[in-house]
């Protein structure tokens, strides 16, 4: 009898020990291997619950348009950890860097977060990636809502792709609009990237407008990716034309060139910019009196006093200490827009993406969204949304409204 019950002692003690490894080995996994080892693109990700979404995120988060991809990172992430802290829908959020790259960069990003398991994509943050992701999120059945990507070919023949922003054509006639409201008489110069869909969509589209309303356009000049850093040439030529207001349906990165320039040769025309130029002011060594007075149609303001604004605007400076852009704002809302659709849709976190997918693209026509780029904003199911735009001035280094 003694002996057996050694030999009970002895088997108890060593399942006891395979018991304690096991749970140390478990312990090590999770500490010695972080999100970040495992995927080194990606941005920390706030803490769900348990059955949440997998929202991904893709966008520039490093180069040349980084501000536009932190912003949206940053604005989804306020949405995130406001809704997971109401209880009901829950959200876990994966981003990923795809350096505004239109070809094997956007398609790696997301791939990764396809392996993470995403189920829905609030991205991506600009028109090229948005193009060559969305081909590969319809034939994979992904339902994609870009906070940014404003180029119609974005949306075209997908049924599975939504914007947030306005599209470029939009953007084109509102301001060719606004010009002949409140700038009659004035004479344009346009400056535009002739290899980007961005500046050569919204281009187009108001220099249609601007005919129909008799806006007088004196002066066209383009550029492409190898050439924005010299405008002399598209300088002069405007000023020699008698240009006193330049358009510009370019990115702030350009643009800031293009200004420092103008400043440079004494050239003082009223430059007028669209959303791209929203991030200007948070460019790292960019002199932000060289864009005193700089118009452009966006659709948020962070000086507009409504609750929904001030609250998030307070949110994003405690947590960032700036005060937010459009890109961010669109990515706050997108997120919102998201878990109004989810729910709406009656989707579960155990759905997987195909099935969500086919659940949302007939409730978007549906829903109404309240937020802080648009009021009752509303979708056509071609993907385009319908608010309204807004015109802002910078004044004194900060935008504000004319």
């Amino acid at each position: 009898m003694k002996k057996i019950l050694a030999m009970l002692l002895a088997l108890s003690m060593i399942f006891a020990l395979c018991a304690c490894g096991g749970s140390k080995e478990e312990t090590k996994t999770e500490t010695e291997t972080p999100a970040a080892e495992a995927a080194p693109a990606a941005e920390a990700a706030p803490a769900a619950a348990a059955g949440a979404f997998k929202l991904g995120v893709q966008g520039p988060l490093t180069g040349g348009a980084a501000i536009y991809g932190t912003a949206v990172v940053n604005g989804a992430k306020i949405a995130v950890d406001e809704i997971n802290a109401k209880g009901g829908i829950q959200f876990e959020l994966q981003a990923q860097d795809d350096e505004a790259d239109s070809g094997d960069k956007a398609i790696n990003a997301y791939n990764a977060l396809m392996d993470w398991g995403m189920q829905v994509l609030v991205g991506p943050v600009t028109s090229g990636s948005g193009v060559t992701v969305g081909a590969q999120a319809y034939a994979d059945r992904v339902f994609c809502l870009t906070p940014s990507g404003s180029s119609v070919d974005c949306i075209a023949d997908k049924d599975n792709f939504f914007q947030v922003c306005f599209t470029d054509p939009n953007q084109g006639v509102a301001s060719a609009d606004y010009m002949a409201k409140n700038y009659a008489g004035a004479k344009v110069a346009v400056i535009y990237k002739n290899d980007d869909a961005y500046s050569q969509g919204i281009r187009d589209t108001f220099v249609k407008e601007a005919e129909a309303k008799a806006v007088e356009v004196v002066y066209e000049g383009t550029f492409n990716e190898s050439t924005q850093t010299d405008f002399s040439v598209q300088l002069t030529a405007a000023q020699a034309a008698g240009a006193d207001m330049v358009f510009l349906p370019i990115y702030y990165t350009p643009a800031s060139v293009i200004l420092s320039q103008a400043n440079a040769m004494g050239y003082a025309p009223t430059f007028f910019g669209v959303d791209g130029m929203d991030g200007i002011l948070a460019m790292p060594g960019f002199d932000t009196a060289l864009a005193e007075g700089v118009m452009l149609l966006t659709p948020f303001s962070a000086d507009s006093q409504d609750a929904l604004t001030q609250n998030f605007v307070a949110k994003y400076q405690a947590a960032y200490g700036e005060t937010p852009n459009q890109f961010a704002a669109d990515a706050y809302d997108a997120v919102y827009i998201v878990a109004a659709a989810l729910e709406a849709a009656g989707c579960t976190p155990d759905m997987d993406a195909a099935a969500i997918c086919e659940a949302l693209i007939p409730v978007m026509p549906t829903i109404s969204v309240d937020g802080v780029t648009g009021q009752g904003m509303t979708w056509a199911a071609s993907g385009e949304v319908s608010k309204a735009p807004m015109a802002i001035v910078i004044k004194d280094g900060v935008y504000v409204t004319p």
